[in-house]
């Protein structure tokens, strides 16, 4: 054995104290037989690990090289991806006003608490597909099941989250909004299977490879939530709204457009400028509304968000002839639990529950409104078997049962553009295992309607942290 010198001495023990560090953060002791591989990188070496550095053809070498950069890099990426933080883009507008199609975010993992893969065996910074190949980006074996190690701290109510899509361990691959169970509900189970064609394979994806969406957290585990003309209640009282919150307003001017100027004024996108009045088939909503005279549309209707600042400030518009907040009763669409059992709750978009948030330990009776609301949690969440006997008895796991309890926090997420947002309205709960971070910093923010060099860049938005209100 070769004399080991003391710089060699050195390097091990600062990459053990490492390593053990993060054995110990990961409560996983069986990580410290890694410990082997750092003495024989370091100080034994019975194994040629940079034997690559002795080729002597130099065009061999330069390219074992970049091999070797690339692969530190992907290792390096892969664990900062999984236990640091990971880059997200908003694709969408359900957070405007708060965050903005084209917002780029560092998404901290250390905020919740990041957890340990499902899939371990992965691409790294690819969510599910390869692109080009557009094949799974992951191998399920391993699977690992759900920890999550200590972080910072827990969600706290009107946190804006990262999370997994609970809708989306099942979905159609050519239709996957609205998500596999409201398809089902809309065009029936069978219909979805057998038509390829329309739907696409039907694939199933682990937690942590469901796709990524961001929402604001309005309800925590153990709380009641209800809805009423869009105020949202916990417990009883009222929520504190956020700042920038919005709804979908309808616009009558007198007869003329709105002008670019007063759109930017606005601050309302171009993909948001809706004129309702020209859309066939929305006439008679329009007119039911109040809308038109002697049952005619005849001066543009424009369907606008608007936070409460835009609000007051398009009433002051000269041609403005009126504005009124959309009603559910139209244009809601269908809410959480949809088609389960008979059980129906009549509830709607802006008027929804009172619900309670299931929180873990805590147990409920099993009938049917509970078994309605909850059966994604308990079927679904938390993998157990549940069905009913012909005689009215219910079994999870083959066993009769009259209550059940918990084993996950739940959270009930919505966003800040509340009639432009699939929420927990639509689809439900989000289990605590399906947590990834919290965005906390806009490094690059873009807008889609004006050229780069034309004000398409944010530069306002960039390399601020995202606050919760």
């Amino acid at each position: 054995m070769k004399k080991i010198t003391k710089r060699q001495w050195i390097n091990f023990s600062i990459w053990a104290v490492i390593y053990i560090l993060f054995s110990l953060w990961m409560e996983n002791l069986w990580l410290l037989l890694g410990l082997i591989v750092i003495v024989d990188i370091y100080l034994t070496k019975y194994i040629p690990w940079g034997g690559w550095k002795n080729v002597k053809n130099p065009k061999l070498r330069e390219a074992l090289e970049w091999i070797d950069d690339i692969l530190f890099a992907l290792i390096a990426v892969y664990i900062i991806n999984l236990f640091v933080f990971q880059n997200y883009q908003i694709p969408t507008p359900s957070l405007e006003k708060s965050l903005l199609v084209g917002d780029y975010l560092f998404v901290s993992k250390m905020s919740f608490g990041p957890r340990v893969p499902n899939t371990p065996i992965s691409f790294p910074l690819v969510q599910n597909t390869l692109p080009i190949f557009n094949s799974k980006s992951y191998i399920e074996w391993p699977s690992w099941g759900y920890k999550r190690i200590k972080g910072f701290g827990t969600v706290k109510r009107n946190d804006i989250v990262v999370f997994n899509f609970p809708a989306g361990d099942t979905i159609a691959l050519y239709e996957q909004n609205p998500d596999f169970y409201n398809l089902v509900a809309r065009d029936g189970r069978e219909v979805v299977l057998s038509n390829k064609a329309r739907y696409g394979e039907i694939m199933y994806r682990p937690v942590d490879k469901r796709e990524n969406y961001v929402k604001r957290c309005v309800g925590l585990p153990g709380d009641s939530l209800a809805i009423v003309d869009n105020q949202v209640y916990i417990n009883g009282q009222k929520s504190i709204n956020p700042e920038n919150l919005q709804f979908a307003y309808y616009v009558e001017t007198d007869g003329s457009t709105i002008t670019e100027d007063q759109f930017r004024l606005l601050n309302i996108s171009v993909s948001d400028r809706d004129i309702f009045s020209n859309t066939q088939g929305y006439h008679r909503y329009l007119l039911a509304l109040g809308f038109g005279e002697g049952g005619r549309i005849n001066a543009p209707v424009y369907r606008l968000p608007l936070t409460n600042k835009a609000l007051d400030m398009i009433r002051k518009i000269p041609t403005i002839k009126q504005v009124r907040i959309e009603p559910d009763e139209y244009f809601g669409g269908p809410t959480y639990p949809s088609g389960v059992g008979n059980y129906q709750t009549g509830w709607k978009r802006d008027n929804f529950g009172p619900i309670w948030i299931p929180a873990k330990g805590k147990t409920i009776p099993l009938n049917e409104q509970n078994l309605a609301l909850y059966n994604r949690c308990i079927r679904n969440y938390e993998n157990n078997t549940l069905e009913m006997t012909p005689d009215g008895k219910i079994l999870i796991n083959g066993k009769p049962e009259t209550s059940y309890t918990f084993k996950y926090d739940y959270y009930f997420m919505m966003g800040d553009n509340r009639h432009n947002s699939l929420d927990s309205r639509s689809w439900g709960f989000v289990p605590e295992d399906h947590i990834v971070g919290k965005p906390i910093l806009i490094w690059l923010s873009l807008d889609k309607d004006r050229g780069l060099f034309n004000g398409g860049i944010r530069w306002g938005r960039m390399f601020r942290m995202v606050h919760t209100g």
